[in-house]
Order: C-alpha cells, then sequence, then structure tokens
C-alpha cells in the first residue's frame, strides 16, 4: 500500500537558528606538538603547534562520529570582481587531490554521510559516520590532505561553473530569497554582508583559476581553521590520529588578511521594490544591530521571540489572526560583525499590501507605547532555553552547530549566549528595541531628506575572547547508557503488546542522554467507501488539531508544551491520525495525556480555520507559476488511475482552490465526529521511561475511542501508462525543473526489490556519486541537483504492487534538452550493461553503513517498531533484508534491472522558461 498523498501541504515557517551543546569526560592531557585549551560542559580544546584549533565532544552512547573542519572564510572575505569564490572553491574541494582522486565517490562507499557549506563568515566540511577508527582515521587524512594540495583543475572549475550558476538560478526562483537578497544588499552599502554568498552571475562566469587558486592559499590553513569531532570516540586515540594527520601541515608565514570595513550608521529610511513573476506579496523590514559578541545580542535574541513566535507573538496576533498576512517571521542576526535583524510579512496576491506595511511597521517600531512585559519576556525565555536544552542532548548536532559560534569569534560563545538570554529582563528587550527598531535605521527602504537626522550608532563589540574569558560552563547532561542498535539488540529489548482490539504497542525503554524518549504514533480509520468525496478536508483537520482544543488555545497550547520541554504534537491526514513527540522522562506521561487531549477534544476555533483556509489558499496560488510544481502537477495528473471522487484522485490546481475555497469549519468538525479514533493503530516508544506504568497509560488514554468507520486499506495496484514528454511555460523563472517517472511493478516484500534498491542507488541515488551526478554534475556541469527514486508497494496482505521509479533533475531552461538526452542514454547504457561488480560493491557496503547509522536515532527506531507493527513484523525482517543486501550478486541485480526498467516507458515532463531559453554551451564541454 503506497502512503496516501496529502490533500493539501502549505508551509509558512521562520526559524531562530540555535547552535548549542555540552559533555563530559576527564579531558586527555595532549600529545606532543599540541597544546590544552579551556574545557567547557564536555567540550575540550587542543591547538596544534601549526595553529589548527582541535575540539572534541565525546559522547559513548551514540554509535556515531561527526567531524565537521570549519574554515574562517566565507563570502564576506572576498574582493569585488570575485563574489562566489568561497562557494565555489567549496564545490571544487570535492573534485579531489593527487592522494584522493575521488572523494565523494570514496565517502559514499564507506557510508560517509557527506557534504559542506558556505556562509558570510566560513565554509564548513562534515562527515558523519557510524563509529570507525577506520574510517574516522581516513576521513582526518583526507581534511589534511585537501586542505593544502587539492586539485583546482581548470577543467573541473568550467563544469562546475554552470553547477553554480545553475544553484543561483534554482535561488532566483524564490520569491522571497530574491527580495531578503535585495534587502540585504540594500541595507549594506560597503559591507561585504550585502553580497550574496552564492556570488554575482557574472562574477560566477568569469572567475579565473589562477585567482581562486590564490584565493585557496590565503586561507585554506590550519591556523584558519577548526576541526571540530563529536560522538562515540576515544580522546587520547584521537588527538594522536588528528595530529598524525594535520600535524605535518606548516602554518604560512604570511599573516591572514583583515578586512577593515565597517558599515557606517544609516541615516535614513531605505526602500527597495523587486518586481517578478509570482503571486505572492511580501513585505521585509531589518535593522542594523551589533555583532554576537555585543551584550544587547542576548536581549534581541530574546525581543525576536516576543516578535516572531508563532503563534504567541506580536506579529501574529497583529496581522495573521485578523488575515492581513498568511504568514509571518523574524530573525535576529548573531554574526561576527553588526548583521539585521529583519522580519517578513507574507500575503496572497490579493492581500493590501499597505495595510501589511502599516501592521508590521507598528509593531516593530512602537514598542516605546507597548512595551514588552515580564510575562512576554519569561515566555520567550523558557522557548530559547528549551531549544538549547534539547540541542545539547544530540551530541552529533552539536559538532555541527558550533559552526556558527565559531564563525562568530570562539565556540564558547555558544555557552555564553545562552546564559545571558537566561538572564535578559523586559528592560533590557524594551531597551534595545528603542535603540535599534527606529525608522532611521530601517531597510524598507526609503530615502527621506531631514534637517536632524536620526542615526542608530551601532556599537563595537569587544573580543570575543574577553567575552569568553575564564567562562566554566555548566554541568554537563548526563550521557546515559551504551546501546548497541544491532537488529537483534533492538527485538530483544522492546516489548510488543496490544492493548484493546487492535491497538498495537511496541516499547524500547532504555537510559538517554539527558532522559530523552522519543513517542511516535499512526491510529488508522477510513475505507474507500467512507471516504469518497470527502479526501479534500482531511488535512485541513489534521492541520486543526494544534490549533485549540475545548480546554485551550493555541497559545496555551504552545506554551503547555514549552512548559513541558516537548517537540511535536498530533495532525492528521486521510486515513488516520498520528502523533509525534520528543519529550522527557518526568514530562513524557504528561505530554501524552496533552495529545490524546488534542486528537479527542479539538475546539476547531472560526478564526483559526480562517487563518489555515488563508494559508492553504495562498500555499496553492504560489505554486501556479512555480517550474517545479506545475511539472509535479502535471505528472501527477497524467499517471492518476483513479475516477474523481476517489480519496486517491489527483485534482487540478483549479479543483483544489475551489474545494478550500467552499470548506467551512463545519465540514471539519464532520470529518472528525465521523472517523477519528485512536483505538486501531500503532504506537512506539523509544528512551528513558517506565514501561509498565506506560503500557497502562496507553491504554486508559487510547485504546478506548473507537472510530465511527473502521480502517481497511485502499488497494493500489500496478497500472501501465502510455509515456508522455511535455514542456510547460513558467515565464520569468530561470531555472527549470524535469520530472520523469515509469510505474512498475514491484513490493517491498518482493525478491527483486533489495536488487532493485541497489541498482537506483548506483544510477542516480546519491546527489555527488552516482551515474547520473558523476556525468551531468561532475563532468558535464549541466545541473546543481539531478537524481532518481525507487518507490515499492507495501500491503497487510502482500498483494498491492504499485511501485514506481522516478527521476529529477533542475538546469537551466537553455540546457534542458541535453541534460533530458544525458539521462536517457546513462538509463539505456544501464539497462543494456547493467552495473559494474565495483558498483554492486560500493553501493552495498555504503546502504550497509546508512542502515546501520539510521538505527542509531532513536526516531528512526521508534518509527521502525511502529511500522513493523503495522504490517506484523519484527527486527528479524530489518536484519533478513540487511543479510539479502550483503548477499546479492551482479547477476540478480542485472537481472532485475532488465526485468523492471523500461527507457521506453519514461514519461518526462519540464518546465521552465524556455521561450526565453538561449543556447547555453560551456567551454569545457563543447561539441568540436
Amino acid at each position: 500500500m503506497i502512503p496516501t498523498r496529502p490533500i493539501l501541504a502549505f508551509a509558512l515557517a521562520f526559524a531562530l537558528a540555535l547552535s548549542a551543546v555540552p559533555a563530559a569526560a576527564q579531558a586527555p592531557a595532549p600529545p606532543k606538538g599540541m597544546t590544552a585549551g579551556p574545557s567547557i560542559e564536555g567540550i575540550s580544546e587542543y591547538t596544534l603547534d601549526n595553529g589548527l584549533r582541535v575540539l572534541l565532544f565525546p559522547d559513548p552512547t551514540k554509535p556515531a562520529v561527526t567531524v565537521n573542519l570549519v574554515y574562517g572564510v566565507g563570502s564576506a572575505h572576498e574582493d569585488h570582481g570575485q563574489t562566489g569564490m568561497a562557494h565555489l572553491l567549496e564545490h571544487l574541494l570535492f573534485k579531489g587531490t593527487p592522494a584522493h582522486a575521488d572523494i565523494s565517490g570514496e565517502m559514499k562507499r564507506r557510508g560517509i554521510a557527506f557534504n559542506a557549506t558556505t556562509s558570510l563568515d566560513r565554509t564548513s566540511y562534515f562527515a558523519s559516520f557510524p563509529a570507525s577508527e577506520d574510517t574516522l582515521a581516513w576521513v582526518l587524512r583526507m581534511e589534511a590532505d585537501r586542505m593544502v594540495d587539492s586539485r583546482l583543475a581548470q577543467s573541473d572549475l568550467d563544469s562546475e561553473m554552470t553547477v553554480v550558476r545553475n544553484e543561483l538560478e534554482a535561488g532566483e526562483n524564490n520569491p522571497s530569497a530574491v527580495l531578503i537578497q535585495r534587502l540585504r544588499s540594500t541595507a549594506f552599502l560597503w559591507h561585504a554582508y550585502g553580497r550574496s554568498t552564492i556570488g554575482a552571475r557574472s562574477d560566477v562566469e568569469a572567475m579565473d583559476i589562477g585567482r581562486l587558486r590564490a584565493f585557496y592559499r590565503t586561507w585554506y590553513r590550519p591556523d584558519n581553521a577548526t576541526l571540530v569531532i563529536a560522538g562515540r570516540i576515544d580522546p587520547a586515540a584521537v588527538l594522536g590520529q588528528v595530529r598524525a594527520a594535520f600535524g605535518p601541515l606548516r602554518k604560512p608565514t604570511a599573516a591572514l588578511p583583515q578586512a577593515p570595513t565597517v558599515e557606517p550608521a544609516q541615516d535614513g529610511e531605505r526602500e527597495v521594490t523587486v518586481r517578478r513573476s509570482g503571486d505572492l506579496r511580501l513585505v521585509a523590514a531589518a535593522y542594523h544591530i551589533p555583532a554576537r559578541a555585543h551584550a544587547d545580542s542576548a536581549a534581541l535574541a530574546v525581543l525576536v521571540q516576543v516578535l516572531g513566535h508563532t503563534p504567541g507573538g506580536r506579529l501574529h496576533r497583529a496581522l495573521v489572526e485578523p488575515h492581513i498576512a498568511a504568514g509571518i517571521g523574524a530573525s535576529a542576526e548573531a554574526r561576527a560583525a553588526p548583521g539585521l535583524l529583519t522580519a517578513v510579512a507574507v500575503q496572497p496576491r490579493e492581500g493590501d499590501p499597505q495595510r501589511a506595511q502599516e501592521a508590521l511597521l507598528a509593531q516593530l517600531e512602537g514598542i516605546a507605547a507597548q512595551p514588552v512585559t515580564e510575562e512576554e519576556t519569561a515566555q520567550a525565555r523558557q522557548r530559547l532555553a528549551n531549544d538549547y536544552a534539547l540541542y545539547f542532548t544530540d551530541v552529533n548536532a552539536v559538532g555541527m552547530g558550533l559552526s556558527e559560534s565559531i564563525a562568530a569569534g570562539d565556540w564558547r560563545l555558544l555557552f555564553t549566549s545562552r546564559d545571558a538570554i537566561a538572564a535578559v529582563t523586559a528592560e533590557d528587550v524594551n531597551r534595545v528595541a528603542s535603540a535599534y527598531l527606529r525608522a532611521s535605521n530601517r531597510t524598507l527602504a526609503r530615502f527621506v531628506p531631514t534637517d536632524a537626522p536620526d542615526r542608530v550608532e551601532v556599537p563595537s563589540a569587544p573580543a570575543a575572547a574577553d567575552v569568553v574569558a575564564g567562562y566554566a560552563g555548566r554541568e554537563a547532561v548526563d550521557a546515559g547508557e551504551h546501546f548497541e542498535a544491532t537488529p537483534a539488540n533492538i527485538e530483544a529489548r522492546t516489548r510488543r503488546v496490544v492493548l484493546g482490539e487492535g491497538l498495537k504497542v511496541a516499547l524500547l525503554p532504555k537510559r538517554t542522554r539527558g532522559g530523552t524518549v522519543v513517542a511516535t504514533g499512526s491510529f488508522r480509520f477510513g475505507d474507500a467507501a467512507s471516504l469518497a468525496g470527502r479526501g479534500h478536508v482531511a488535512g485541513l483537520v489534521g492541520a486543526m488539531l494544534m490549533r485549540g482544543s475545548q480546554g485551550m488555545d493555541r497559545v496555551q497550547i504552545d506554551r503547555r508544551l514549552e512548559a513541558l520541554q516537548t517537540k511535536g504534537g498530533v495532525g492528521g491526514g486521510l486515513q488516520g491520525a498520528d502523533l509525534s513527540l520528543l519529550s522527557r522522562r518526568e514530562h513524557l506521561p504528561e505530554a501524552l495525556a496533552l495529545m490524546a487531549t488534542l486528537l479527542r477534544e479539538p475546539a476547531f476555533p472560526q478564526d483559526e480555520f480562517e487563518q489555515l483556509r488563508l494559508q492553504a489558499i495562498t500555499g496553492l496560488e504560489a505554486s501556479r507559476k512555480e517550474p517545479g510544481s506545475i511539472a509535479g502537477q502535471a505528472l501527477a495528473l497524467h499517471f492518476d488511475p483513479w475516477p474523481a471522487g476517489h480519496p486517491l484522485h489527483v485534482d487540478t490546481l483549479d479543483e483544489s482552490l475551489a474545494k478550500v475555497r467552499a470548506l467551512t469549519r463545519e465540514d471539519l468538525v464532520a470529518f472528525h465526529r465521523d472517523f477519528y479514533g485512536t483505538a486501531q493503530g500503532e504506537i512506539a516508544i523509544v528512551g528513558d521511561f517506565d514501561a509498565e506504568a506506560m503500557q497502562a497509560q496507553l491504554q486508559a488514554l487510547f485504546a478506548g475511542w473507537r472510530s465511527a468507520h473502521p480502517y481497511a486499506p485502499i488497494d493500489t495496484r500496478h497500472t501501465d501508462v502510455a509515456p508522455l514528454r511535455e514542456r510547460l511555460p513558467a515565464p520569468d523563472k530561470p531555472n527549470a525543473v524535469l520530472l520523469a517517472r515509469h510505474n512498475l511493478a514491484l513490493r517491498v516484500t518482493d525478491a527483486d526489490y533489495p536488487a532493485m534498491v541497489v541498482a537506483n542507488r548506483v544510477f542516480g541515488g546519491g546527489a555527488l556519486k552516482s551515474r547520473l551526478g558523476d556525468r551531468i554534475r561532475q563532468k558535464e556541469g549541466l545541473s546543481y541537483g539531478v537524481s532518481s527514486a525507487l518507490s515499492a508497494d507495501d500491503s497487510l496482505d502482500g498483494q498491492d504492487d504499485a511501485g514506481a521509479f522516478a527521476i529529477q533533475a533542475i538546469a537551466a531552461p537553455q540546457n534542458m534538452d541535453r541534460v533530458q538526452a544525458a539521462i536517457g542514454e546513462e538509463l539505456v547504457r544501464l539497462v543494456a550493461d547493467g552495473i559494474t561488480a565495483e558498483e554492486l560493491r560500493d553501493g552495498v557496503s555504503g546502504l550497509m553503513t546508512e542502515r546501520e547509522q539510521a538505527r542509531g536515532s532513536d526516531a528512526t527506531v521508534a518509527a521502525m517498531l511502529r511500522d513493523q507493527s503495522f504490517f506484523g513484523r519484527t527486527m528479524r525482517f530489518t536484519a533478513d533484508l540487511d543479510d539479502t543486501y550483503r548477499a546479492l550478486t551482479l547477476e540478480q541485480v542485472n537481472a532485475a534491472i532488465r526485468r523492471h526498467l523500461r527507457p521506453d516507458a519514461l514519461s518526462a515532463i519540464a518546465a521552465g522558461d524556455f521561450a526565453a531559453a538561449v543556447e547555453d554551451v560551456p567551454e569545457a564541454v563543447a561539441a568540436p
């Protein structure tokens, strides 16, 4: 049974990014050639003689290791005419060195999850993998090698330039991303923070390999890098590995360049207008604020929470609740240099922009008239404290998140920022609002001459070293137990019971870091007949469950979850409701009781229903001109086998809009009354809890509530669909999207399924290392993203077989012909010749490593146990599938490919601005 498609999907989310966390254990003495630095809450610092800073964060309870190498260079370090250089260099460092010719391929073979990111102040290269001394040693040697000896060949630059340009074009499709970039470039007159990290198109296209190599030699050096290693490690042994890999690297004699530019105080309102194709209206306001090390940063972080939190924040109440805007967001940068506090409001096309602008500015610049209260401040502090506390329970996430504190000046800013936020008062919040949220410091932006200029002088921040000097930190988080997440061990520790008439429960109690516990549940109801004609309402019912119950409104629900230090909630779809939460041992019983109340007693407030419907309509309208949505809708309609009225039937965009506009609150109430229940379904809980008490509570909360329409699966069957090749217009969109698919008869339980998983992995299952990635991105440089996917059916009776093989790619419209031709050629070659023995070996090796690492996540294990309960399986099924992967032969895989893949049956739909496309052939790949 294929999971039912969501009837409606819409998200308007703006988040405050937090870096954080601690751990414990006696820090070992440094080996020769290395000195020890501070140790804060489990994170210990060391420095090699060549200047490389090393941070170790050991955690024996998680079977994974994260290596994150952070360089102190980003787009802010580029000169005019060289924009995009840091980001392009990030791409080229995956092209190899003389000693490591195929970095991405070797990482994939070893099952290493890897990537890199470039921001304004830093570039980070990170890898995550199951704990292995051999893999860690290889990663460290590779990183040391590419720090000083990357190939940086002209041919690689030629191909990757168009890939990066395609990434730039993809960003240009996004109205909000374009607007924010134009706002930044207007707010900053001189500082490099006003430039896009990806760079100007002309600079990227004209990039000179000699200048790029000079940039690399200037910034890629041990004394400009911080190496973070987190997870299940032996600190003393790792220090020896680090010294062996990085110790021989010399510290350059030349000092690192310093950028003297300081953005002058803004001397009046500024304004910029972007006119582009789209169906959203957005208004944004930005204000200059100090760097992260300044004392005001903590109060500004709290201020952003007071303003931008949904649903209790001031902007939500002032703009979303009265339907002036469909969504809002706010953020405050915390960087090495002064940045921006930004607020955004999103409206549908027919919204009143003047009203939204006035309401937004009234909230931002009117705090003096309506000061922030102690209650608002306390709630904002609590939300931030909860985010920090939860973040500190994931050592590997901390290893990644430290990048931002390092980039801001010192990794210990993570902890000093947390402590400073905890001490913020309402007086502090009102003071910074008055100091920075002024019209003369605003970029909307507009210039107005005045005889009495009102300028905000952003104060200089002290040195980060002064802020963190002598800081000792708090007590480290309890690390929990060492648990080997093998299928056999998971099954041995899991208690499986059936409560009532059909609620299947899987409980895996164990001690976890910080006492965390994950719960997930699926409650099932309805069948094809009872749901006929009512599918369009199901998604909105699920989305309303967190917006108010009979005893609490949306804000009170949000506050209750924060008080319980719980993330997650309840929702619902076509044939079921769902529950998902991350909590702590002491709060889990109350959190589950709250989830049961939200499921059983939704209030469906009229004002929240109107907000949700407006957001749904806005999201649907916004998709009308987006290439990905255009192609996706067309492909879904072409492959839809269901008649109108069937629950799985695909509606056109206009049909969906008409149904959403016609919905009433009473429709949602009726659907909940007629279908919802929790007596039939599956619940899995993994983490720190009492199994006996939990079983009794689940019986009391969920086992007795029966649906009026019991669950019966909607059968799905393989259907042959005639191939279709089509191009659809998406005017003014410089990035085109290609979606291709053909159906195939395949079940998860079929003998060919494991072979097809590996075949897809080799063909297009890896963005950087696959046949599609190697040719279309790495070699020909035509696309930033190209991949393939395989789906197989699964059902209780084992009969449903509606599988599919799909391909997606993005590219400049003028390059799409070549992308499609290359995909077709590679698919024909795959069917004709199959894969090689080396590809089979590497594909299985990487897949098995990823499956092993996935079981190290409690959330993943909980989801596995829940799904196994539904299908009547145990972890034996997982172990058997692992054994099948390991035993695959080349003949089995290639025979499966020939049986299932049919190039002539592939439908392909591309959407983009093809009318404006001009043939673009990079010099490196031009035809002779």
